[in-house]
């Protein structure tokens, strides 16, 4: 030990109870933010009117495809819209006044009522990363995800307290069939974690599967009266609408359950270039899918969704943080709000391999402006890396860490009397210092937010702990995380319904792979 880490640790001796509080084990969870800041808009008036005439255009004129589903095609025609073949034209007007009985806020409800969550007006509700094939980690590096991964990343997300949502697919088991592994996933959430989380969108089917298990959860009369899933259904970007998403929400908007349709745009490649011709795109689509969820059954919830990243023109692949994307993400914002929905967009997202420098300027760009831009439902909010191909799990505890950020801002700038402090100016004086200050005494706990992750220490002592950098530290996060895992409590009973239903609709199938 050097004289100097001597000289530091002999005054930290007052801080042993302190250093105890903060390394208890926590299971924690914040309540979704509710902003006190005002959004960001960067589209005038002129322009939004532009942008709205321009998706109704579209609609009219051009039509969107809805492929492979007859049934929809008659609903359609039924509603007043043109449909030749699968092309439907919607008369302008028509799909904007369909979305009227949308709800413009609706909560979705947890197993665990303290963990509910209100998606719409000022909230925002943070989940997790949504999709990938692979996982990464400091140890084993780049792999296929597993099921053991997949309940990895739940506990995680049960763990971490500034997440509200478990979310859905956080990485795609590939060791078990895809025809069966939606039941694992929604298993693991159901059980591994008390807080929201969504359901199966890959068939129809699998849609119902997850209905069915939350009726089990939650009952059945709660279920049709309640929303208590919010799925991710995604418009097959340009103006197309296949039979799997459209199935899946039909299932869900047949019993209330909440659906993001969200178009999944990469600028350049799915919609135009520019900003208002994207903003166009998305709004056309997004219509007409909120509009078709209201066929279905008028005031099923649905969000507004946006996801849109540009591409690199050398290599033709996705980037994200751009200047540009948070444009159309502001944009969005705006027409969301204009339409009374709740928006979505937004998420931890980077082009980057690793947890690395890129990867943590790319997803700040993209937190800080789903913050500014009024996203009230933010998937992917930690864990993304390699555009969405990859769950990091370094990158998880990172992300889940700044996600506290998002919280403090959100609060705005307090102006009461103790945020005033002029009692404190007035003790300290001039030339003094405000350490040992009554007004600091009685706030430094809540003062400041604090990362749980990094490393503040002074270089001596960051050295001595062997010069670890923000991968390390995540990755002994992690492991404390797993290990600290506390299992939420679950009535005997149910969980072993839910196994039994598991168990035979895995024994009613043989496995497939494709």
């Amino acid at each position: 030990m050097t004289e100097a880490s001597t000289r530091r640790r002999a005054r930290g001796g007052g801080g042993a109870a302190r250093r105890a509080e903060r390394t208890a084990v926590s299971v924690e969870t914040a309540r979704y933010i509710e902003r006190n800041i005002p959004n960001f808009e960067v589209l005038t008036p002129e322009a939004i009117e532009i942008i709205e005439a321009n998706a109704e255009t579209v609609l009219a004129e051009i039509g969107v495809n809805f492929v492979n589903n007859p049934a929809a095609l008659e609903r359609w025609r039924a509603a007043g819209a043109e449909v030749d073949g699968e092309r439907v034209r919607i008369p302008r007007g028509l799909a904007r006044k369909l979305c009227e009985t949308a709800p413009s806020r609706f909560v979705q409800h947890a197993r665990n009522p303290a963990r509910n969550v209100e998606i719409g007006g000022k909230s925002l509700v943070l989940a997790p990363v949504y999709g990938p094939p692979f996982v990464r980690d400091a140890h084993g590096g780049r792999r296929y995800a597993t099921m053991e991964d997949f309940r990895k990343f739940v506990k995680l997300g049960y763990m971490s307290k500034w997440l509200h949502h478990s979310g859905g697919t956080v990485c795609e088991p590939t060791d078990i069939p895809v025809n069966k592994r939606h039941l694992d996933m929604l298993f693991a959430h159901m059980t591994l974690s008390d807080k929201p989380f969504m359901g199966s969108v890959t068939e129809p089917s699998r849609a119902q599967d997850s209905v069915d298990m939350c009726e089990i959860l939650f009952g059945k009369d709660f279920v049709q009266q309640n929303t208590v899933m919010t799925s991710l259904i995604n418009v097959n970007s340009p103006l197309t609408f296949d039979d799997v998403m459209m199935g899946a929400l039909e299932v869900y908007a047949r019993n209330n359950q909440a659906c993001i349709i969200s178009p999944f745009i990469v600028g350049g490649a799915m919609a135009p270039v520019s900003v208002a011709g994207t903003l166009t795109q998305v709004l056309a689509e997004v219509l007409a899918g909120i509009a078709y969820s209201q066929l279905i059954r008028p005031g099923a919830p649905v969000i507004f969704g946006a996801f849109v990243t540009s591409i690199d023109m050398n290599s033709g692949a996705p980037t994200f943080g751009t200047p540009e994307a948070s444009q159309i993400l502001y944009g969005a914002g705006q027409l969301a709000r204009r339409l009374g929905l709740p928006f979505r967009s937004g998420g931890g997202l980077c082009a980057s391999k690793l947890p690395d420098a890129q990867a943590a300027y790319e997803t700040a760009n993209t937190l800080n402006a789903a913050l500014l831009g009024g996203v009230n439902f933010m998937l992917h909010a930690c864990g993304w890396l390699e555009g969405g191909l990859v769950s990091s799990f370094e990158k998880f505890v990172l992300d889940a860490d700044q996600l506290g950020v998002l919280h403090k801002l959100a609060q705005g700038v307090s102006a009461d009397e103790n945020a005033q402090a002029l009692g404190a100016i007035s003790e300290v004086g001039p030339g003094g210092h405000y350490l040992g200050c009554e007004h600091t005494q009685a706030n430094f706990k809540t003062a400041f937010w604090r990362s749980e992750v990094f490393d503040y220490k002074p270089f001596e002592t960051w050295e001595e702990e062997g010069a670890r950098d923000s991968q390390t530290l995540a990755s002994l996060r992690v492991a404390r995380l797993l290990e600290t895992y506390q299992q939420p409590a679950i009535d005997p009973a149910i969980q072993a319904e839910l196994e039994a239903y598991v168990a035979a609709k895995k024994d009613s199938m043989p496995d497939a792979f494709m």
